[in-house]
């Protein structure tokens, strides 16, 4: 039995995804977390062969948990379903650690073909994401802006374009606010970018800010 653990901070998605998965004989949703805080604690403390994780969660975003999971418990399979179309974000949770990437687009019988090979110690990438995995290879000129950033500079222009201040990025990530200052010069230095409204203006445009 595929036991999983379902973390998004939507109702209605939570019990979609459930039902979904009550219809697949060799599955069960053992339990559910409403933001990442809970996600991380209950991933931590139970053994799941799948985590099912958004990315845009509150106290704790799927980013940040997916990290942590996987520095404490690397033998986790996440499996991240999120609301932001693959180019944004599909090669940065792979590389992350993710064991697979979809969209909420995606088709249920998709989603549970994603759980049973992830649960089997397997990759999931769908085709367009195997040819952007290989355009990265090859790192073709028109990559978006947001591809030179670190993990935690993209964290932070994330989070900026979300609209939060320094304090409160510095207080959510247990950073400085002087560090916090810091990732945000180095953001629009690398970016091109002048001040705070041009980043968000990109954000939007690229859905980032979602």
């Amino acid at each position: 039995m595929i036991r999983i653990l379902i973390a998004d901070d939507h109702f209605i998605v939570r019990e979609g995804l459930k039902q979904i998965v009550s219809e697949v004989s060799d599955m069960i949703v053992l339990d559910e977390a409403r933001d990442g805080q809970e996600a991380l604690k209950k991933a931590l403390a139970k053994d799941f062969e799948i985590v099912i994780l958004d990315i845009s969660m509150p106290i704790k975003s799927g980013l940040d948990v997916l990290k942590e999971l996987k520095e404490k418990k690397p033998s986790t399979n996440v499996l991240v379903l999120s609301v932001h179309p693959e180019e944004h974000y599909a090669v940065r949770v792979l590389k992350a650690g993710a064991a697979g990437y979809l969209t909420k687009e995606s088709a249920p019988d998709e989603l549970v073909m994603a759980i049973r090979k992830i649960s089997q110690e397997r990759k999931y990438i769908t085709i367009s994401l195997a040819e952007k995995l290989a355009g990265e290879i090859e790192k073709p000129a028109d990559a978006p802006l947001h591809s030179v950033l670190s993990e935690r500079e993209f964290r932070v222009l994330c989070m900026i374009a979300a609209g939060r201040s320094i304090k409160e990025i510095s207080e959510e990530l247990f950073l400085s606010i002087k560090t916090v200052s810091t990732y945000r010069s180095r953001i629009l230095k690398k970016m091109g970018f002048r001040n705070n409204s041009e980043l968000i203006r990109y954000s939007i445009e690229n859905g980032l800010s979602g």
